[in-house]
């Protein structure tokens, strides 16, 4: 038998048990009060509590209060807790933390039952949701795997939650929690994966959708519903069974939830996707280079990828939709029409410059320049562009993956056509709509703003409301026959017109510009002479090089889309020119207002001469055989519409700038390079290449009673109303009844 031991041996192995744990508790005091001093690495102040840091994204606001698009680092976008629903609340804290509600930051309990817990099968961790808020938003290290490491991570974890629970009610913990914990797909937030996993807002999460991103915290990729959907599902049904048990849900809700699909409807934000990406490129450049103009309370400079601001534009998010499908519909039928006409043809032997514009794209390729960074020789890398490969190409279509010579998709992508529209409203400016390509994954430069291209006789209005201006009428009459044009130190110079298309003999002035006359435009030209049209057309907004040379009188200069369409918006606006705005103003992350855009206005003709103009670019679309006459016979718009077609030499470049009272709108068609061209003028005339565009785009707009746009509302008169005679009846009436007059009196 065993010898019992002395009450004397009890009280010293008592004293032994004692002093370990007190010796235990002292050291996690000293622990604790080393970690609180910053030993162990500073702690977060109270200032850094009130303002924690993180990577939130900044959105980009359509005018109609939807989310264009983001910038960032991370897809992070704030929410307040009204804005999410219980059902995302419940499921959280049924399955990460119980006893939120009761604890203080740490949940003792839980730290010392948790071994218990997981064998009956609750599967939690240690950790509340204010310790897990603790290290994602305070902790700049990430979790420690090291033991040691993670112990005393643990105990500024636990020091940062107590912190938490004193400055922040329960409601801005959960809030601040959900909108930094990562959903996966670099998706940071309950409001970006509500819209990314199921594209709709945290408010309207429904209960196993709200499981499902509650079921990712625990994992992202190994519960992704897109990755592994089996996980997501067992882990959803889980979560679900957790909301029961904690009395958030019935039984009979749980069952109805758990016999549901997953849902998903996947949207993941991409810099290259969604709508817009050619306007998001440009303004993105915009507002960097306000934010370096302007910096916080603190002096620090803002960032626009992690400082969650609002950035408010005037594009509608509907009107934006209906620009792109009406580019889609229509380029895909262009594109077949020019491949078509260039069908067999041999392009080296018809195409001007053709080796030295392909040579040209092979040096300024992504791939070239690729090769080059790899210290690859001049000789290799052509020979790379002349070797098979697999490529990616953009078609209507869809991408697809082909097997081809590299330089041989340079030629490809030199023989698609490219596309650009912009749209506003002539009285605010507001740009409502912004297509600057037709793919911005492959073709990143933007044709609105950025691209400037020959504008043809879309400059033809330029001269005739000058002509006007010095006092002629639409309805005076000049003989369409050749003219030359002499000019000091240039030489002669005499416009060609096409026989098909010339309207023989005596003429109106509105006649001409209706049926694009090119020999009565040089005649008004020869008449006012280039320097007021130069002088006109800077005012009118456009920023490009326009020399006073009389040929600008059928558009042989360059012009943006955005400038082009803000000039001819002057007509529209009583003559005044209102600069295109897109940026109305940005908030900081808390809603403080730090830009805000005031739009320049200016008086470049008077009101009654502008009138005049838009009743002369009526009769483009109005008068039979017009150059934009199919607006009515075939695309059958009966309401008043101006507007002026355009295309360049070679059909390079076509245009259709198109005017209503509320909405204006410019298109532009061509290729990359001129070059590259249409080979008829009636596929690449701007009626073909670019007015159907325009068309389709208006259908949309107008068949949608929601946007406001009325398509009966016709052109305001001028404010004192209208004096100039626009019946050409009844000018030629009062004409001989004037030369009557002059005659009687000569005698």
């Amino acid at each position: 038998m065993s010898e019992k031991l002395s009450p004397q041996d009890i009280r010293k192995y008592n004293w032994y048990i004692w002093r370990f744990f007190i010796g235990c508790f002292v050291f996690v005091l000293l622990l604790i009060g080393l970690t609180s001093f910053g030993i162990f690495g500073t702690l977060p102040s109270l200032r850094d509590l009130e303002n924690p840091k993180s990577n939130q994204a900044s959105e980009i606001i359509s005018s109609d209060k939807k989310i264009l698009g983001k910038y960032y680092v991370e897809n992070r976008s704030n929410v307040t807790f009204k804005d999410i629903s219980p059902n995302v609340i419940n499921a959280l804290v049924a399955t990460e933390d119980n006893h939120f509600y009761q604890h203080s930051g740490i949940d003792f309990w839980r730290t010392f039952s948790i071994i218990f817990y997981n064998l009956i099968g609750h599967k939690q961790g240690a950790s509340t949701i204010t310790q897990q808020l603790a290290l994602n938003q305070f902790s700049s290290e990430g979790r420690a795997h090291n033991v040691i490491n993670r112990f005393v991570q643990k105990l500024k974890e636990q020091l940062i939650a107590v912190r938490i629970e004193k400055h922040y009610t329960k409601q801005e913990i959960i809030t601040m929690y959900l909108n930094s914990v990562s959903f996966g797909s670099n998706t940071f937030g309950v409001a970006s994966a509500a819209q990314t996993y199921f594209n709709t807002t945290p408010a309207r999460l429904t209960p196993d959708q709200a499981a499902v991103l509650v079921a990712m915290l625990k994992g992202p990729t190994l519960y992704s519903p897109i990755r592994n959907p089996k996980n997501s599902l067992t882990r959803r049904n889980f979560v679900l069974g957790r909301m029961v048990e904690e009395g958030f849900l019935s039984k009979a809700e749980a069952e109805e939830c758990r016999a549901k699909p997953l849902g998903i409807d996947y949207h993941p934000m991409n810099h290259n996707e969604g709508l817009a990406p050619y306007f998001r490129s440009v303004l993105k450049d915009d507002v960097k280079r306000i934010l370096s103009t302007i910096t916080k309370a603190d002096g620090t400079p803002y960032d626009i990828d992690r400082d969650g601001l609002k950035i408010y534009t005037t594009i509608n998010y509907t009107m934006q939709q209906y620009a792109e499908e009406a580019q889609r519909e229509y380029m895909r039928d262009l594109q077949n029409q020019f491949n078509m006409q260039w069908k067999g043809v041999k392009l080296s032997a018809k195409i001007k410059n053709f080796k030295l514009l392909i040579d040209q794209g092979i040096h300024q390729s992504d791939r070239y320049h690729e090769l080059k960074a790899q210290d690859m020789s001049e000789e290799d890398i052509i020979h790379n562009f002349y070797t098979p490969d697999t490529l990616n190409l953009f078609t209507w279509k869809g991408d697809i993956d082909t097997v081809m010579k590299p330089v041989d998709s340079i030629v490809y992508c030199k023989m698609l056509l490219r596309n650009a529209l912009m749209s506003m409203d002539p009285t605010t400016g507001y740009v409502k709509a912004w297509v600057g390509g037709i793919d911005f994954e492959h073709f990143k430069y933007d044709q609105v703003k950025q691209g400037a291209r020959q504008v043809g006789s879309t400059a033809k209005p330029f001269t005739y409301a000058v002509a006007i201006d010095n006092g002629y009428s639409p309805c005076y009459q000049v003989d369409n026959v050749p003219i030359t044009i002499k000019s000091p130190g240039a030489p002669d110079w005499t416009p060609g017109s096409s026989p098909l298309e010339t309207v023989p003999g005596m003429i109106t002035l509105r006649t001409a510009l209706a049926h694009s006359q090119n020999w009565v435009t040089a005649y008004m030209m020869n008449e006012v002479t280039p320097p007021p049209v130069v002088e006109l057309i800077k005012k009118m907004g456009i920023h490009t090089d326009v020399p006073p040379y009389p040929s600008i009188c059928l558009g042989v200069f360059d012009a943006t889309v955005m400038d082009m369409t803000a000039a001819y918006s002057v007509f529209a606006n009583h003559g005044i020119w209102t600069e295109p705005t897109y940026l109305l103003r940005i908030e900081d992350k808390n809603g403080n207002e730090i830009y805000n855009h005031t739009p320049k206005v200016r008086q470049v003709m008077n009101d009654q001469n502008a009138y005049v103009m838009v009743d002369m670019l009526r009769s483009v679309v109005d008068m039979q055989g017009a150059t934009g006459n199919r607006l009515r016979w075939k695309y059958n718009f009966t309401n008043p519409i101006a507007g002026k077609t355009g295309t360049t030499s070679d059909n390079s470049d076509g245009w259709f700038i198109g005017v209503t009272p509320k909405l204006v709108t410019g298109v532009w068609t061509g290729c990359e390079n001129r070059d590259f061209h249409f080979r008829t003028t009636r596929m690449g005339e701007g009626s073909n290449s670019a007015l159907p565009i325009f068309a389709l785009y208006l259908k949309k707009v107008y068949a949608d009673q929601s946007l406001g746009i009325k398509k009966n509302i016709d052109f305001e008169l001028p404010k004192g109303g209208l004096t100039t005679v626009l019946d050409c009846d009844l000018y030629s009436q009062q004409q001989k009844g004037t030369n009557d007059v002059d005659k009687k009196l000569s005698f």
